[in-house]
């Protein structure tokens, strides 16, 4: 193959993506709003990425442990409280919360206006529990403790039952 025919083919490399401020995929928690920016598709599923926004006086899932994959909370907007086994910490606009595997965790929103944070899971394997749920409601089934349990199960993630 000549020069000016190897100069001339497309290059094949990995795609970019983008996501509008009108895309992705959304998924509703009773009062949580969730927006997929990126499942891991585009990642190699090293990392998914979504945007939630937290009703008032919202309250979180119970506090929990991933055994698989990290997770990061970016405070967009409002007020977060995360607790992180005993310890609690209100969380503004600007605060980056990780938490690493094996940390038990969850979080709310104490407050009488919107939170909005942006959420990270590396790998990637934490959306399809977002994804379970909201079939769970779409269903007309209510999101009983135990069918929580179960969806945290199959992506390696327990209750932290040692804590109150």
């Amino acid at each position: 193959m000549n020069e000016e025919a190897r100069n001339s083919e497309p290059q094949v490399g990995p795609a970019i993506s983008v996501v509008g401020p009108g895309d992705g995929e959304t998924i509703v928690l009773g009062t949580t709003r969730m927006r997929v920016l990126e499942d891991g598709s585009h990642t190699g599923h090293r990392l998914a990425i979504a945007e939630s926004v937290l009703a008032p006086r919202t309250q979180g899932p119970p506090q929990h442990r991933h055994a698989q994959h990290d997770e990061g909370f970016y405070v967009l907007s409002g007020t977060v409280r995360f607790t992180v086994g005993n310890d609690g910490y209100d969380a503004t606009a600007g605060t980056l919360v990780m938490v690493p595997p094996g940390t038990p965790h969850t979080f709310a929103n104490p407050t009488d206006q919107p939170a909005v944070m942006l959420s990270t899971f590396t790998p990637d394997l934490y959306v399809q529990y977002f994804r379970d749920l909201q079939a769970v409601f779409a269903d007309g089934r209510p999101l009983t403790p135990q069918a929580n349990i179960d969806a945290m199960s199959r992506y390696a993630t327990e209750p932290a039952t040692d804590l109150a």
